[in-house]
């Protein structure tokens, strides 16, 4: 499956009655509806990330946080609307205005910001493992599970008058609303998120709360207060494709200008040394610049790398890179400095920035050097990559690198 044919859409209108204002409201200095689009757009398998909406504010909130929006009817917006109406919707949208078709939908509702990094990728993987057409997640509940039925009390989960041990009893699973994955014609054939051949995501019972009253919003700041960090320390060991951005990575971010226009670029011989020995073992490397001027061909010839420059859009072109080169985006480590290189880094396994990125680029990454760029950032790379390869030792020692 194509990773570039997969979509999120996160439904988000304007008028919630629980809640006034809901997925604009503040949760630890964001707004509610970032954190969703911050999950679609970190997930290495999802293409583009869309907001459906009826609100301007909300629609402006998406956009700076990385999302394309979709205009959602008033029809399609009122209390009554369900959630299937703007998948649909959005579905027939992206039909309509661009004849495009993704293979897979990810569904992700603004109430649910507690999901852990991978839990989106994870259950992709798992609907493509299972062969399933659609997926829903869902945390486990163990337990004694009594259902009241007009006045009547009954044991659901268990015979009260057998009781056994708790660790004895199945283990039940409660849908939890976080994550829906499915194929475009379960939505369009059974008007529903799930159909067909149906799998599940398990997730943690923490991570499973959803927003609906204003108390919980108190009681979300205290969960992602204590909630333990996550590791980002990658695994360098598997990284068989290395991509560097050219301008400000593989030289100093200055250029000399000679009075017929002629520019020159200053360069680091020890990044050539360090890319030398990538090779060596194995590692592709190559640049991927948007910079159009001849030096960048000229400097890659010198250390017999390809090169793609004049390039626009580098998400789109690490993805068919990766996929002509068969690899996973967890096999895949991009160095860069400079916002057009933001949404490359969110797509790859390894994003790394050099010492001196600019500060939206040192908080994609998981990954800084300690070398600024064009003085020995890439031979750094290169030694961490190598020594991640040889057994008994570890993949960043010291302080060569911060971890983010």
């Amino acid at each position: 499956m194509n990773p570039s044919r997969i979509i999120a859409v996160i439904p988000a209108r304007g008028g919630s009655k629980g809640i006034p204002r809901k997925n604009l409201r503040l949760l630890a200095g964001k707004p509610l509806l970032a954190y969703s689009v911050e999950h679609a757009r970190s997930t290495p398998a999802i293409a583009r990330t869309f907001v459906s909406t009826d609100d301007d504010e909300i629609a402006a909130v998406a956009r700076r946080y990385g999302a394309e929006v979709i205009r959602r009817p008033a029809e399609i917006s009122g209390d009554e609307a369900t959630s299937e109406s703007a998948l649909l919707h959005t579905l027939e949208s992206l039909r309509q205005t661009e004849q495009y078709e993704p293979d897979l939908l990810v569904f992700l509702q603004a109430t649910s910001p507690l999901r852990r990094p991978g839990d989106i990728q994870n259950a992709i993987e798992t609907l493509q493992r299972e062969q399933a057409d659609s997926l829903f997640s869902a945390c486990p509940l163990h337990g004694f599970v009594w259902r009241k039925e007009g006045e009547q009390h009954s044991s659901f989960t268990y015979d009260y008058r057998h009781r056994q041990r708790r660790q004895e009893l199945g283990v039940d699973l409660v849908e939890n609303g976080s994550i829906y994955v499915f194929k475009p014609w379960v939505l369009r054939e059974h008007a529903n998120r799930l159909g067909g051949r149906i799998a599940c995501y398990r997730m943690h019972p923490l991570d499973s709360f959803q927003i609906d009253e204003p108390d919980d919003l108190v009681l979300f700041e205290q969960l992602l207060a204590i909630r333990p960090p996550v590791s980002t320390t990658p695994d360098l060991a598997i990284i068989q494709f290395l991509v560097l951005d050219f301008d400000g990575v593989l030289t100093d971010n200055r250029v000399l200008v000679d009075q017929q226009g002629k520019e020159a670029v200053w360069c680091h011989r020890g990044d050539g040394w360090g890319i030398a020995r990538l090779k060596e073992a194995g590692v592709d490397v190559m640049v991927l610049s948007t910079e159009k001027n001849p030096v960048v061909a000229a400097r890659c010839r010198k250390l017999e790398i390809a090169c793609l420059q004049g390039c626009d859009d580098k998400r789109e072109a690490l993805q068919q890179l990766v996929a002509e080169r068969g690899l996973e985006p967890a096999q895949v480590a991009f160095v860069g400095n400079d916002v057009n290189d933001l949404d490359g880094l969110r797509w790859v396994g390894v994003p790394i920035a050099v010492s001196d990125a600019v500060v939206e680029v040192q908080k994609a990454a998981c990954l800084v050097t300690s070398c600024p760029g064009g003085r020995g950032a890439v031979r750094e790379v290169a030694d961490w990559i190598i020594s991640a390869r040889r057994p008994g030792q570890k993949s960043i020692q010291g302080d060569e690198a911060r971890l983010l």
